[in-house]
């Protein structure tokens, strides 16, 4: 089931595009991630979604709920942190979360000791949030997102403050929450390989434009960029040939122990290598490598997407 559905999302501001033609989706039982370099737009569409800034052109839903129309049924199904959590640190973790707790209805002192549980702060709840590291602020920020049974979790860089330890905890509850309870998670960070073993989709984001889409699967990778991207190997007996046919393609290529690696769309391969055996030149093997997060993203959003003619 589609829980957050993003379509033609826009924001301008003095005629420079924060924003520019955002769509993207996230189904029940799904994590999705939201990469960009600092600025590209990240924080700005998760306050859209949360209702803290105005939509001027484009459309949110929640759960079939309209952000803008329909802002209180939306907000029901959704739970979040935006930046940073908003904690009253005179207070303990506890009262911040009976004080959040009364603002939904039916939330009783079982689902919040059941929440405290699932984040791990069962120790150090009923301490006052000033004594907390930010790792602590953290956690108790995500079970007061939790609070009440949000079908959809948004949540920008929560990792920040978490130890190695705590990273991994969060990766495990969110599984469990996607797989189990059919929650939808949406989640910005900078932690790319995390990314990788946390999410089943990524966006990235650069400039304000949805730039590619990666799937990921535990078993096997699938790569969605709108390029369909690769990384190729390849073994010949005449490597300068080959870099200089492939650089007058204008194509990403350099020479790496003992062959030309090359970054290509996957639909183009046939046709290089018929030209260059056309050109007299020997290949002996041809090895794809499927494209890492980090790779894709640095490609992406600094500009060196690969045209090949």
């Amino acid at each position: 089931m589609e829980l957050l559905k993003i379509q033609g999302l826009t924001k301008s501001i003095k005629k420079k595009k924060i924003l520019d033609n955002v769509s993207l989706t996230v189904n029940s039982g799904e994590i999705v991630g939201f990469l960009g370099p600092n600025g590209a737009g990240k924080t700005t569409t998760i306050k859209r979604i949360m209702g803290l800034f105005v939509i001027t052109k484009g459309q949110i839903t929640v759960c079939g709920y309209d952000v803008v129309k329909d802002f209180e049924a939306a907000m029901e199904n959704v739970g979040g942190i935006v930046e940073n959590p908003d904690l009253y640190k005179r207070l303990t973790g506890r009262q911040n979360l009976e004080y959040f707790a009364s603002m939904h209805k039916n939330v009783d002192k079982e689902n919040i000791d059941n929440i405290i549980d699932m984040v791990k702060m069962r120790d150090r709840i009923d301490h006052k949030v000033k004594t907390y590291s930010l790792g602590m602020c953290q956690r108790v920020g995500i079970a007061q997102a939790l609070i009440h049974n949000p079908r959809l979790l948004v949540l920008d860089e929560p990792t920040n403050g978490l130890d190695p330890l705590g990273i991994k905890e969060l990766r495990d509850l969110l599984k469990l929450l996607a797989k189990e309870a059919g929650v939808g998670v949406f989640i910005s960070s900078h932690l790319l390989s995390e990314m990788e073993l946390m999410c089943d989709r990524i966006y990235i984001i650069d400039n304000g434009v949805i730039i590619g889409e990666k799937t990921i699967h535990e078993e096997e990778e699938e790569v969605t960029v709108k390029e369909d991207i690769y990384e190729y190997t390849l073994l010949t007996n005449d490597k300068d040939k080959v870099l200089e046919y492939l650089k007058g393609l204008q194509a990403n290529c350099r020479v790496e122990n003992g062959g030309v690696i090359v970054v290509m769309r996957r639909n183009e391969m046939p046709n290089i290598i018929k030209n260059l055996v056309y050109r007299d030149v020997e290949i002996y093997a041809v090895n794809e490598k499927h494209r890492t997060l980090e790779q894709d993203f640095i490609s992406m959003t600094t500009g060196s997407k690969t045209q090949i003619r």
